[in-house]
């Protein structure tokens, strides 16, 4: 049996293929697992998302499973045991924007009821569906993740760029851009 056609991005690693397979592109409506992609997704600018995936679990353990609330009382101890943690990207901005995003996102689950109701918003409460064919076609950023980028560095939030956010977006199902000779594209897009 031959293998299903996948985007070509996913090929080479087990851990890209699972990632790919089973996750990218879903829609993603829990607040912590959002919070969890927003600062995976942050920890990665300037380095390949392998070594994010690679450290996935390092990261749910260095920071609380990604409580939200814990991770805004962090202090300099906490900071400074972060920064000596090899199962982290150990870099002091990404780490204090961490902390940042999790004051900042606390803000706009109080302000807006939770943080799906705020970042949905921003897709009119669905996917945006595209029909790429091939991996040049994909954008790095559009208009709406450069607005929801603003929105968020006004709110506060760090490592919250244009591109990290349509990075953001298509691993949280906010828009599909699994080209359309993939098998997932129809599937996440049900």
């Amino acid at each position: 049996m031959s293998e299903p056609e996948r985007c070509p991005w996913c090929l080479g690693h087990p851990l890209y293929l699972a990632y790919h397979d089973e996750e990218w592109g879903v829609p993603l409506h829990d607040d912590r697992r959002l919070f969890e992609m927003l600062i995976l997704e942050g920890a990665q600018a300037g380095l390949s998302w392998l070594t994010i995936l690679k450290r996935r679990e390092g990261y749910r353990a260095a920071f609380d499973g990604f409580d939200a609330a814990r991770i805004a009382r962090y202090d300099d101890t906490k900071i400074a045991a972060l920064l000596a943690d090899t199962g982290i990207i150990r870099n002091r901005a990404k780490v204090n924007a961490t902390i940042a995003n999790a004051r900042a996102f606390l803000a706009v689950q109080e302000e807006r009821g939770s943080f799906d109701v705020y970042l949905w918003d921003f897709v009119d409460g669905a996917p945006i569906r595209n029909a790429w064919t091939a991996l040049s076609d994909v954008p790095a950023s559009t208009p709406v993740s450069d607005r929801l980028s603003k929105d968020l560095k006004k709110r506060g939030f760090g490592f919250v760029g244009s591109t990290i956010m349509y990075a953001f977006m298509q691993a949280t199902g906010m828009v599909n851009d699994h080209l359309t000779t993939c098998w997932r594209y129809a599937e996440v897009g049900e």
